[in-house]
């Protein structure tokens, strides 16, 4: 196997563990077809940056306070 190089940034690689985690949970539930992994994986990827931007909207970080 080609081996790929990356260097996640620290809010990517925190999206990938929750995208990952979704992931996850929908192989091992109905929503799992054989042959359809990268349209879960899209559809994991977008609610893990939708659950993100949610909480950036909703939560003010220590470093966003004046």
């Amino acid at each position: 196997m080609k081996k790929a190089y990356m260097q996640l940034q620290e809010s990517e690689g925190h999206l990938l563990g929750a995208a990952s985690r979704i992931y996850a949970s929908y192989l091992r539930t109905d929503h799992y077809t054989p042959g359809d992994e990268a349209g879960l994986m899209s559809r994991a990827i977008k609610e893990a940056i939708q659950l993100a931007q949610t909480i950036d909207h909703v939560v003010i970080a220590d470093n966003e306070v004046e």
